[in-house]
């Protein structure tokens, strides 16, 4: 079909996934490797592999509406909903397990406004959001690690042990600011009860700390030009799945 979106068009490829042909390509690759494009019974796909995984990409980069999105592709609504749905699980990025001894992460919790009321909560920006706990690696800035979505009314201290990010990267060392009190990460030095200002060293510590830990901002501002982490309609798993894959298409952008 004439006059639509498809892969087969390099210059479609960036805009869409963040991705040049050459990184668009070696991901096809990947996803076939990973079982993604098996071969089955029944009605074929409407659209190629590439085509699919252009169009999922499209739908997180854009946000609009699937019947917005599926002219653009030449598929009827409900083909893209099922591309979507079997494509959204395959492109999660798949969490690094082990971790050298001299590794440094670092965490922050990020909130994503999501439509399915039933996990998400009202938060301190009045929306219905839901906390994702993300960890990147503090040297390769890549996320090794994004904890499920737990409501955005509990702190970051909950959200970690109950996303599951705090079992995902084990003892290794991570940095975090300070709402983390208590839960045994390396966060800033702060004045205690009667103290008028903290000693130089701690001022030293603090101030390179922000500057490490500044990198996450980064890749949460990266991350967000995929907008459909600021206002998901997905339901379900539909969120963690779009943060992952975003979290994969960030990853390999990074790594060039």
């Amino acid at each position: 079909m004439s006059g639509v979106i498809t892969a087969s068009e390099p210059s479609w490829i960036a805009p869409f996934t963040g991705l040049s042909p050459r990184q668009f390509g070696k991901l096809i690759t990947a996803l076939r490797r990973e079982g993604a494009d098996p071969v089955r019974k029944g009605r074929p796909w409407s659209l190629p592999l590439e085509d699919r995984v252009l169009l999922v990409a499209a739908y997180w980069r854009t946000n609009l509406t699937l019947r917005q999105l599926a002219p653009l592709f030449g598929v009827s609504k409900s083909a893209a909903d099922r591309i979507i749905d079997h494509l959204g699980p395959a492109l999660a990025l798949q969490q690094r397990k082990r971790f050298r001894k001299d590794t440094v992460l670092i965490v922050d919790g990020t909130l994503v406004p999501t439509r399915d009321h039933t996990i998400a909560e009202r938060s301190k920006n009045y929306r219905y959001s839901t906390n994702h706990q993300v960890v990147i690696d503090a040297d390769t800035r890549l996320v090794v690690a994004v904890g499920r979505p737990i409501a955005s009314n509990r702190n970051d201290c909950k959200a970690w042990e109950l996303s599951g990010a705090k079992d995902a990267v084990g003892r290794t060392t991570v940095i975090a600011d300070g709402g983390y009190r208590g839960t045994g990460l390396v966060i800033p030095h702060r004045r205690e009860r009667g103290q008028t200002e903290l000693t130089d060293w701690k001022e030293d510590h603090n101030r390179s700390h922000r500057k490490v830990r500044a990198r996450i901002e980064h890749a949460f501002a990266r991350m967000k030009t995929w907008k459909i982490l600021r206002d998901c309609c997905l339901k379900g798993d539909g969120v963690h799945h779009a943060m992952l894959g975003v979290a994969r298409l960030h990853n390999l952008t990074l790594a060039g």
